[in-house]
């Protein structure tokens, strides 16, 4: 199956004048939506995205992984770039009926996932460079499989040195739909060259890490300190990035938030990349300059795989969620 779209039977909508709050939309058979060519979201982009997923897990329920985290995302980005608000109830609502609506798409236990995909865009049309008359909120969903087949494997990454992902004072920290188009010609460039994936640094310095492709990224010094970039509106704060520093924390980890260098990285140990698609990636080299950096002779390190094993866990109750990040759309009450 894996990371691709399949149908489902129904999609939710919502829609809002400028200036309101979302009300609570409907469940619809999934098919087009009618927009004019002068919709706002077609000329200037105003448009967010989120990500998240409904796992069927081992004691045959259905729960969603920190939906409200991935609601107060969005509602950040929507306040960037005056967007009506989206109230969490009504963001709740929407992700448990199209679960409901598309239980029978849940993959079974162990076999992936119903990935769900909540947008939000200036649908009113307009000529002039403003914000919307008009926003829709729409969920669709799609089943995917696992990211990884026949166990975890690394992926090699090699460092840009002729694009940046984002820029200080920017909107990088935004999950926006416009982020991502920008990405698209060096990271083909990167998969001809023989690469998984291109790690971005800063656009001030060039020295220091971002991200990779949509991911946020990890290293593990050889102190055993885990090293991740700080959030300081350049990088998108991930769901599954801040679940893996508490969890890492809590096993008693040093997590150091900041700026890390590509020479850091280069002398670590350990390397993973987090995100909705894969939970935790294991990066097994950076190519830097023309030089091949490997970790842990290529293969998955101690720590990435104890991470992968708990976040993955929870998600499909083999591991306690002691910390209440599962959400059942089928209970009465949470």
């Amino acid at each position: 199956m894996g990371f691709n779209l399949t149908r489902t039977d129904f999609m939710y909508v919502a829609n809002t004048p400028k200036g309101s709050d979302f009300g609570r939309g409907e469940i619809r058979k999934y098919g087009p939506l009618e927009l004019e060519p002068a919709a706002t979201v077609f000329s200037y982009g105003q448009s967010l995205f989120e990500g998240l997923k409904a796992f069927r897990t081992a004691n045959n329920r259905i729960v969603i992984f920190r939906p409200t985290e991935n609601c107060k995302r969005m509602n950040e980005g929507a306040a960037r770039f005056l967007m009506s608000p989206i109230p969490e109830d009504v963001f709740m609502d929407g992700i448990k009926e199209t679960v409901k609506a598309n239980a029978h798409y849940v993959p079974p236990f162990g076999k992936g996932a119903l990935y769900l995909r909540p947008i939000v865009f200036g649908s009113g049309p307009a000529l002039g460079v403003a914000p919307s008359p008009v926003f829709t909120f729409v969920i669709y969903a799609s089943p995917v499989g696992n990211y990884f087949k026949g166990g975890i494997r690394g992926i090699n990454l090699i460092a840009s040195e002729d694009v940046h992902r984002a820029a200080p004072k920017g909107a990088g920290y935004v999950k926006a739909a416009g982020n991502y188009a920008p990405c698209f010609q060096i990271q083909q460039a990167s998969k001809k060259a023989g690469y998984d994936e291109v790690l971005f640094l800063d656009a001030k310095e060039d020295k220091y890490v971002e991200e990779a492709g949509a991911s946020n990224f990890f290293c593990v010094t050889p102190d055993d300190t885990i090293h991740t970039p700080s959030l300081r509106g350049t990088i998108l704060p991930g769901v599954t990035r801040k679940s893996l520093i508490h969890l890492a924390r809590e096993k008693g980890i040093k997590v150091n938030e900041g700026s890390v260098s590509i020479d850091t990285v280069c002398q670590a140990k350990e390397a993973f990349c987090s995100g909705t698609g894969a939970s935790v990636t294991p990066v097994a080299s950076v190519t830097y300059k023309g030089n091949k950096y490997l970790f842990n002779n290529g293969e998955v390190g101690k720590v990435t795989r104890d991470l992968y094993d708990t976040l993955v866990g929870i998600q499909t109750e083999r591991v306690p969620d002691n910390y209440g990040w599962l959400y059942d759309p089928f209970a009465d009450k949470q």
